[in-house]
């Protein structure tokens, strides 16, 4: 999808005004990222067809063209697509709609489409010791990095992945939301993380502990800057070469804690970032936190969304405490 390109002038700049637009309303990064590239599967599928003008976008097209979409195969996996694709896939439409509503001045109205029955993926929570384990991990797997990286980076790599186990479980960040951390976003002497741009433009304060603000300040004063660059770089987490860290390090970082665990059940778990934030609020709910409180922590506009890890938490660890 990312390898389509568009002979349209008018329509190159639509994708690129959108996605400007989506990051001026405070949007996720990687929704800024990624519904750009669905409005371009979409502009490409007008060309293919004839369309050429952005005035020709009207809802039967729009409905001519998602009703193949969710005809189509996964071409990486085998199958149709998810469910979950084709929601996240109308949403990036429907945003588009409304920018052209708002920017363009094209009166055309919401799709009408109804969203598909979301995919369920069971939520397996990590336990407090498996969390241990992760944190346990970043020594051992620096130990056994001494001739793969250079002596900087490994010096910085414990101190760094135990800062991201902080970020993600103990504060229980989105992936994007903790690769958007710079520096001034940590609030040491209030002990407070600023989420500036949380799932759709929402900011928040999150408390830290006290062993989360010892993990964060040692990376930030003593293993960031083996990997600095540039003096003037605000980014908390910085890769090898000294820039943004980008989600997919932090999945991979965390594969490898995983990898280097001595706990064999972990070794064998479905093991991804967002885990450690579906482990979090279900300890905090066993350990007695109010719903409310919870869904405050995780940013959630509403219960339902935090409602689920009730559930989890009774499959798993049964009642609160």
């Amino acid at each position: 999808m990312k390898k389509l390109t568009l002979q349209t002038a008018a329509f190159r700049y639509l994708e690129q005004s959108y996605g400007q637009w989506l990051d001026i309303l405070g949007y996720a990064p990687s929704t800024v990222r990624t519904f750009p590239t669905y409005i371009r599967e979409f502009l490409h599928y007008m060309e293919k067809n004839g369309y050429t003008q952005i005035q020709q976008i009207d809802i039967p097209l729009i409905k001519t063209y998602y009703n193949e979409l969710s005809q189509r195969g996964n071409q990486r996996r085998g199958g149709g697509l998810s469910n979950n694709y084709l929601n996240t896939h109308l949403n990036a439409l429907d945003r588009l709609l409304e920018y052209l509503r708002k920017q363009a001045r094209i009166e055309i109205p919401p799709t009408g489409i109804p969203k598909e029955t979301p995919t369920p993926e069971e939520v397996v929570p990590l336990t407090l010791d498996q969390v241990k384990h992760l944190y346990q991990a970043a020594d051992t797997c620096a130990e056994e990095y001494q001739e793969k990286s250079p002596g900087y980076f490994r010096s910085a790599m414990p101190l760094r992945d135990k800062a991201i186990l902080a970020v993600f479980y103990n504060c229980g960040l989105r992936r994007s939301e903790g690769a958007a951390l710079n520096l001034s976003d940590l609030h040491y002497d209030t002990r407070l993380l600023e989420v500036k741009k949380g799932k759709g433009g929402k900011p928040r304060f999150v408390p830290m502990s006290l062993s989360t603000v010892a993990h964060l300040q040692n990376y930030h004063y003593e293993g960031r800057p083996l990997l600095m660059k540039k003096a003037n770089e605000d980014a908390l987490f910085l890769n090898q070469e000294g820039k943004r860290a980008t989600g997919n390090m932090f999945n991979n970082r965390l594969k490898t804690l995983q990898h280097y665990s001595d706990d064999a059940a972990l070794r064998q778990m479905k093991l991804h970032l967002h885990i450690l934030r579906h482990s979090i609020a279900t300890h905090l709910l066993y350990q007695g936190m109010s719903l409310e409180n919870v869904a405050q922590f995780l940013g959630h506009y509403s219960l339902e969304s935090t409602q689920v890890y009730t559930h989890i938490m009774e499959k798993h660890y049964g009642s609160a405490n």
